[in-house]
């Protein structure tokens, strides 16, 4: 097999495209043939980010400054940019993550629709003014951008995730440093590249790629950088959360182990999709990830035949071939990760189906497995209680509607929770009574509209600002109150 050279990508500091001082590259290569390089890469120093950061500063007086109608021109020439070029992107996206390349360009396309979003929310997005007794003052809030923000983002959903924390920072008038995961790294770049084209002042944006070991600290721990918004596992999350200085704002968007409850008066087939499609679509690298089902016991028989069949059906292959339904895991680590949970599933739970490395014909070269149905499982095995990250369900039985609810809320996670039901009373309970950012009913535990918050409970956030929809404008903000007499 012979394949091109792999083209090699920069940096963007301080309004150039710029290699490391380091003078090294890493390798992006396919999932689906790992034999083919995407791309290569900027290996970035502790040096590399510093600068990232102090652009970001020197940028942000002017940049604050900037009229809002000017800013938010400019979040609407990112997304028209996005847009154009959303069939090449999405491409470059399955080559490089390996999704399916529908589900690639609708990424693209949702990003710029969150980027036209806040390019409108952004300009009504102000403080109040108060009632008081003298007629003489005036008091009033407003609101004020923080400075240097760092956006720090994963590859499951490479351009999505940090479009979403980028629109609003950039709008309500912070300068950024973002660091995309470096397993999916030209998709963030290709976001970058489209607030470059669209006329971004020097240092607003910054771009740098490399390990979190290398760069992290510089970006996250300088007295510089006002804010923090990460996405990504809990226990990063933690560290970089511990690490930050106490006048700065973190925004950690973290694990998850999803359970979608299946009760007795359901439509069984309508419940099978929602957990293949919660579970196993983006071969379950979403955080919010169906991972847990929990069955009442009068429909789990029917309910697991249904699922098992569907299962069995699914096509998995390159994204980038037309009709697969599970593309490959993103990363050989990835896999081993995944592999090992099965494992250690086969010794504590019976394994329906699936499980497996594929390795032939086309498949040979990728980072494949087939999706793998657990039941029998206890809450106390950890393929229930911990993340995986992968195409594995974990049937778990329940004998009634509070023994579900107990069960579903028996975790360290709270990121997104769903019930499949016909009943409008265990419809709004559910809504309630389960503990849980996102409440899903008869509908996926995955997907999130681009206008409606969205965060978790317990470890699956710091419970502080939520992300999306217009809330997720409140982050990027201080609020000062002025008392103005005549």
């Amino acid at each position: 097999m012979t394949l091109a050279p792999a083209p090699l990508f920069q940096n963007h500091v301080d309004g150039a495209w710029v290699s490391s001082v380091t003078g090294r590259t890493f390798e992006s290569t396919n999932p689906a043939d790992a034999r083919e390089v995407v791309g290569r890469f900027q290996a970035s120093s502790a040096e590399d980010a510093r600068a990232a950061v102090a652009a970001a500063a020197a940028a942000f007086d002017g940049w604050k400054k900037t009229p809002i109608s000017r800013r938010a021109a400019m979040l609407n020439a990112a997304a028209l940019y996005l847009e154009m070029h959303a069939a090449t992107f999405a491409e470059e996206l399955t080559r490089e993550e390996g999704k399916p390349l529908a589900q690639a360009k609708d990424e693209f396309l949702r990003s710029a629709q969150t980027l036209r979003f806040y390019a409108v929310e952004g300009q009504s997005f102000s403080g109040e003014t108060f009632p008081q007794d003298d007629p003489d003052m005036v008091v009033y809030s407003q609101r004020e951008p923080l400075g240097v923000v760092t956006v720090i983002s994963p590859w499951n959903f490479p351009v999505s995730i940090p479009a979403r924390k980028i629109a609003p920072a950039l709008i309500t008038g912070n300068t950024v440093v973002f660091k995309p995961s470096s397993d999916a790294p030209l998709s963030g770049l290709r976001l970058a590249e489209a607030f470059v084209q669209a006329g971004l002042p020097k240092g607003v944006l910054n771009f740098i790629t490399g390990r979190a070991s290398e760069v992290g600290p510089a970006i996250t721990e300088s007295p510089a950088v006002r804010a923090i918004s990460f996405t990504g596992s809990t226990a990063a999350g933690e560290q970089i959360h511990r690490a930050a200085a106490m006048t700065t704002r973190t925004q950690m968007e973290l694990g998850g182990k999803n359970p979608l409850i299946v009760m007795d008066d359901a439509d069984l087939d309508k419940a099978v999709d929602l957990a293949v499609k919660g579970g196993l679509s983006l071969s379950g690298q979403a955080c919010t990830g169906t991972s847990r089902v929990l069955v009442m016991k009068g429909a789990k028989a029917a309910f697991t035949d249904k699922l098992v069949a569907k299962v069995r059906a699914l096509r998995i292959g390159s994204g980038m071939a037309p009709g697969m339904d599970m593309g490959p895991l993103a990363t050989r680590k990835q896999l081993e990760t995944v592999l090992a949970y099965i494992a250690i599933g086969k010794s504590e739970a019976t394994l329906l189906c699936g499980g497996e490395p594929l390795t032939e014909g086309d498949l040979a070269h990728g980072f494949y497995v087939s999706p793998a149905i657990f039941t029998d499982v206890t809450q106390q095995m950890r393929i229930a209680r911990e993340e995986i990250f992968g195409p594995v369900i974990a049937l778990i039985e329940v004998d009634s509607y509070e023994d579900a609810i107990a069960k579903a809320n028996d975790t360290e996670y709270g990121l997104s929770a769903a019930i499949a039901t016909s009943s409008p009373v265990h419809a709004h309970r559910f809504a309630h009574d389960i503990q849980s950012g996102t409440v899903k009913i008869n509908r996926t535990t995955t997907g999130n509209l681009v206008n409606a918050p969205f965060g978790g409970l317990k470890r699956s956030s710091t419970s502080t600002f939520r992300e999306s929809g217009r809330t997720g404008l409140e982050f990027y903000t201080q609020i000062k109150t002025v008392y103005r007499g005549c």
